[in-house]
């Protein structure tokens, strides 16, 4: 009669029990990319935006910062293939997940002033655009990541 080996299926079971937490792990190391990516494209679009908009001086509309910013998301989910922004951001959708906000000129007598704008040079100017990223719904993992997210970017230029 051979002896039994007490410890013979216990691989099995520790992997049946690790494997929900492995899995878990890697879904939230995916979403975590995802977002990352998705926050390092909006602060890209919204310098890209600024700078559209400090080239066409104080004549920058939201529309033509709308197109620079789409060009520079247009690897994101949901924002490939897009031809205009939404109006608002409320209301942003899966449709249209990207709002460019209304390029603002500051200058020294506005608040906050631009931020080049100091006492020696009072006709310096700058605009600062607004750029904001709705994500796809991903995997929400409780108490640490939601599924969505909404990212938004200011980025400032001075003008020429």
């Amino acid at each position: 009669m051979r002896k039994r080996n007490p410890e013979k299926g216990n691989a099995v079971i520790e992997t049946a029990l690790m494997l929900p937490w492995l899995f878990f792990l890697f879904v939230g190391i995916i979403d975590f990319g995802f977002f990352t990516y998705a926050a390092i494209c909006t602060q890209g679009a919204a310098r890209v935006a600024a700078m559209e908009a400090a080239a066409t001086s104080e004549s920058a509309t939201q529309s033509v910062a709308c197109q620079a910013a789409l060009g520079e998301m247009k690897t994101l989910p949901g924002a490939s293939g897009l031809t205009g922004c939404a109006t608002a951001a409320s209301q942003l959708s899966d449709a249209l997940p990207v709002y460019v906000g209304v390029p603002v000129v500051r200058d020294n007598a506005t608040t906050p002033p631009c931020a080049d704008c100091d006492g020696t040079t009072p006709t310096r100017k700058s605009v600062v655009v607004s750029v904001t990223y709705r994500t796809l719904p991903m995997i929400p993992i409780p108490g640490l990541m939601q599924g969505r997210w909404h990212f938004t970017r200011h980025a400032e230029m001075r003008l020429p």
